[in-house]
């Protein structure tokens, strides 16, 4: 692991990991807790213990809808989302590309995706 890659996210996310008293509010509101790998608690652990190279080769990562439920019932305020976005940046910069060209979407639509799904997916891919 690398320890810049630890302080990087540490600044990116503005979150401070060491409130998590790992409760697991979090990870039990999460809509995507079957599909992800790493759960919103784990991932805010991880960063803490600076084990970040699981988590950077993970599909979790592209599994969170990035709703902040977790961030909602957080009783310490850590904000996994926040983590989980700055773990996914260091993943996109150390990969050298994005996953989602505006181009792309046209093709992508159908009438039952959510507005919401476009913004975030943005969010997720366009950093």
């Amino acid at each position: 692991m690398n320890k810049n890659q630890k302080e990087w996210i540490d600044i990116t996310s503005g979150v401070n990991v060491c409130k998590c008293m790992r409760c697991g509010k979090c990870s039990a509101t999460c809509p995507s807790y079957d599909e992800m790998e790493y759960h919103p608690h784990q991932f805010v652990y991880m960063v803490e213990k600076g084990n970040i190279e699981p988590l950077l080769n993970s599909d979790s990562l592209y599994k969170c809808l990035t709703c902040f439920a977790c961030v909602e019932r957080c009783p310490r305020g850590v904000e996994p989302a926040k983590v989980v976005e700055a773990v996914r940046l260091t993943a996109i910069r150390k990969q050298g590309n994005n996953h989602l060209i505006p181009d792309q979407i046209p093709e992508m639509l159908d009438d039952d995706l959510p507005q919401q799904a476009i913004v975030t997916a943005f969010r997720k891919y366009t950093k």
